[in-house]
């Protein structure tokens, strides 16, 4: 679970709620049936006609890695790959087929199945670089769909505001309605607003970056697994790819670093 996307989460709607209590507006300002159409259905409606149904289908599944990314741990890889090294040069890569069983990894067991294979080692790359290229392309695309509802979803608030104010000067006859009828105008605009800077805008960019380093991390593994292909010696393996997260945050990246 990431922590910091649901304390995110929470701060956004608590800063949004107390806003608007001490500005005087009350929960209730926040509170319109006719915005959330205008602004939330129809941003998904704007999002729907712009990209095809693959990619929304896969921005629905990315969504699940806003609260738990996918786990990537370079310093128990890089073992991983140090010790397989140490197998094909001792046994031959033959003697790697026996570890396919233990890979979970579906693009990992791809790779470490081309190199039992016998493949040569710029056509071991190849293969894999492609599937990267590929799938990092499907993903960015399917992260930009929360990207253009961020978009989408200020301007459609704007759209809301101006059907509420048409609203309002059709009542211009009875003032007692003027002030509540501008004050429900104006929710869409919040709607838009608030949705693509607290959550859309940052949903998109955060899974861009975790798309990046899904990325980094299977170039760090092509590197591994052609290395072995090579015959290079297992320290010179392991030096070289602790290069890939020598700046990376987080526990993982730090151990990493000192191994």
């Amino acid at each position: 679970m990431d922590l910091m996307t649901l304390i995110g989460i929470v701060l956004a709607f608590v800063a949004l709620l107390v806003g608007s209590i001490l500005k005087g507006a009350g929960l209730k300002g926040l509170l319109g049936g006719a915005a959330f159409m205008i602004v939330i259905v129809g941003t998904l409606a704007s999002v729907m006609v712009q990209h095809p149904r693959p990619v929304l289908m896969r921005a629905a599944k990315l969504g699940k890695w806003l609260f738990k990314p996918p786990h990537i741990d370079p310093a128990t890889e890089i073992a991983r790959i140090v010790e397989w090294s140490r197998i094909a040069r001792k046994d031959g890569l033959m003697g790697l087929e026996a570890r396919l069983d233990e890979v979970d990894d579906a693009f990992v067991k791809k790779g470490l199945q081309l190199l039992v294979d016998g493949g040569e080692p710029e056509s071991i790359r190849n293969v894999l670089e492609i599937e990267v290229e590929t799938a990092e392309e499907h993903d960015t695309a399917a992260a930009k769909v929360f990207e253009a509802m961020g978009i989408y979803a200020p301007t459609l608030g704007i759209v809301g505001a101006v059907l509420g104010l048409m609203a309002v000067m059709g009542n211009l006859a009875d003032p007692s309605k003027l002030g509540p009828g501008i004050a429900a105008a104006f929710t869409a605009t919040i709607y838009g607003i608030a949705s693509a800077n607290l959550f859309f805008l940052p949903f998109g960019n955060k899974l861009k970056m975790l798309v990046k380093e899904q990325a980094k991390f299977r170039a760090m593994m092509i590197e591994g697994l052609v290395s072995i292909a090579q015959g290079d010696n297992p320290r010179n393996i392991e030096t070289r790819l602790q290069g890939y997260f020598v700046q990376a945050p987080g526990k993982d990246a730090g151990k990493g670093k000192g191994k």
